[in-house]
Formats: C-alpha cells, sequence, structure tokens
C-alpha cells in the first residue's frame, strides 16, 4: 500500500500535533504509512487540490466540498492567540484604515481580516501585494500590516523596537476580535483528506494516528518549548504560554459552527467562494455532511 503524503505546516502552532510524526519511536512506525512534506500554509492547501498530497494541514478558507476534515484535530484560540496581529500606524483607527499591507499570509487571514473590515466595521480598504513580513517596512507604505505565524510572535517581541520607531502603534490581535464579535472559536486550520487517497488506508486508523499525535504533543509541550525555543528568537516563556494558552487544538462543535460562519460570511462579502457544506471523514461510517452528519456515498 503507498504511503500516504502529508503536506504540513512548518511553524511552532502544528507542532503538538505533528508529535508522533517527529519523535521516536512513533516516528518510525508512521513513516511506513506516511510521507511527511513541510510547506507554507497556502501551499499545503495547493498541494492538496492538486494532488501532490493526500492529507493537509490547511488554512480552513482552503476547504472544499470535494474534501473531508478529519475530526479531533485543529488550529484555533479560544481568545488571543498573538500569532495573526493587524498592526495600525499611530493615529490610524479601524474605520480609517484605507491601505492594508500583507506578507505571505495564508487565505484563511486575509480573509478573517476582509471580514473584520467588511462585515465587522463597514469599510473595504485596499489589501497591497505580499510583501516581506517586515511590520516597518509594511508600515511604512500602508496603514496597517498584517502578520501572521511566527513572524507575528516576533513583532510582538519587538514591541517596544516598533513603537519607539514609529510612534504608538495599535496592535490587534484577530483572534481576540473574531472571537468578541462572534462568541466562537477562532479557527485557522484543519486536516482534511482527499477522500479517493485514502487507497486502502482506513479511516479509523488515521483518525486514531492523528489524535494520538496530537495528545502526544499536548503532554510532552514542555520537550516541545525546550525545541522550539534556539528555532524562534522568543523567549522560552512565550513559547510555554502560547502553546498552553494561545492555541487550542481540540476540533470541538463550537469550531465547527466557527468555520461555517467564517465561510458564510467570507462568501457574503465576496472574500471566498461559497461552501455548501463541510465534509467530515468518520471512522466508523466514511464520510459525513455538517448538516445531518449522516453517512455519505464515497461516490457522490
Amino acid at each position: 500500500m503507498a504511503r500516504l503524503r502529508i503536506s504540513a505546516i512548518n511553524f511552532l502552532n502544528p507542532a503538538p500535533l505533528l508529535y508522533h510524526f517527529e519523535h521516536s519511536p512513533w516516528a518510525e512506525e508512521l513513516a511506513a504509512r506516511y510521507d511527511t512534506r513541510y510547506t507554507l500554509p497556502s501551499l499545503c492547501a495547493a498541494d492538496l487540490h492538486a494532488g501532490r498530497a493526500d492529507l493537509g494541514l490547511i488554512p480552513v478558507a482552503a476547504l472544499t466540498e470535494d474534501l473531508a476534515v478529519v475530526p479531533g484535530c485543529t488550529i484555533a484560540s479560544l481568545g488571543k492567540v498573538r500569532s495573526i496581529l493587524l498592526l495600525l500606524r499611530p493615529g490610524v483607527r479601524l474605520e480609517t484604515v484605507e491601505t492594508v499591507a500583507t506578507d505571505t499570509a495564508s487565505r484563511s487571514s486575509l480573509a478573517y481580516t476582509q471580514i473584520l473590515f467588511r462585515k465587522f466595521v463597514g469599510t473595504d480598504p485596499e489589501f497591497l501585494a505580499p510583501a516581506p513580513a517586515d511590520p516597518l517596512a509594511m508600515l511604512g507604505q500602508a496603514d496597517a500590516a498584517l502578520l501572521i505565524g511566527d513572524p507575528a510572535l516576533l513583532a510582538l517581541e519587538r514591541k517596544a523596537e516598533i513603537d519607539g520607531a514609529l510612534g504608538a502603534c495599535t496592535w490587534i490581535d484577530l483572534a481576540e476580535e473574531w472571537v468578541g464579535r462572534t462568541g466562537l472559536p477562532w479557527v485557522a486550520a484543519v486536516w482534511a483528506v482527499r477522500p479517493e487517497a485514502l487507497n486502502g488506508e482506513t479511516a479509523a486508523r488515521l483518525v486514531g494516528d492523528l489524535t494520538a499525535s496530537r495528545d502526544a504533543g499536548l503532554a510532552h509541550r514542555e520537550g516541545l518549548v525546550a525545541e522550539w525555543t534556539p528555532r524562534i528568537a522568543v523567549p522560552a516563556e512565550t513559547i510555554r504560554h502560547y502553546l498552553r494558552h494561545n492555541i487550542h487544538y481540540v476540533l470541538t462543535p463550537e469550531c465547527v459552527r466557527a468555520i461555517e460562519l467564517f465561510r458564510a460570511y467570507a462568501a457574503e462579502i465576496g472574500a471566498l467562494p461559497p461552501l455548501a457544506e463541510i465534509r467530515f471523514l468518520n471512522a466508523d461510517a466514511g464520510f459525513l455532511r455538517s448538516d445531518d452528519r449522516k453517512p455519505v456515498d464515497l461516490a457522490t
């Protein structure tokens, strides 16, 4: 049986989800069934849609009806997440933002930001072409700067320097903004699979492998802190707090409702195409639709 090709994200936040894939003795066993490759969030989705990957940790903006969400795991937040930031230049308010500089942000980050302006604030600023994730340079050409992932965490560590150079900026945590305005979690990414790609691999074992890896990662967060401290220029305590308190890793019913609301809002404002339904991989019954959670024939 051919190995399932995994497209994953090489950021700090998915580290607990990938624990078994990166640590002995489980990594050797899983390597017999999975071929794991690391890339950017947007490219995870591109690989999955193009058939270059069978399973991907993809932004929720990239979900389509052809993919099935693997239950159990997510990258989400129940409040402040720290790794998706909108910085406003001094003197600029959300209502007066006219231009937004973006880094190589995922489609989800862009869509969440567009929802903030178009749906919640009632404005429609211009989003500039992606630029390197340098907040000083970004705010030199735009009213606001969008940073995600590790660059956002690094920017927070440089807050005094950035504010000292530009004046007191406004720092907005977009996850906290979404949770405050909707009462639902902010959800960034989920595991998704192409139905035809299972190729003999059982749904139950796939769900079990990913869930067990997540659980092990959550149980070994201190070890992950030690591993990641040399890899990212932030203090160990920042990494510890991020993994323990900022990121939520369990795909709850509230997270599913948040994804559905996010996709509905994004379609309403024209940021993303409509998604009529979300399909879910079920360990016992194949694929489930989001509306009734009843099994779906794999041929449909």
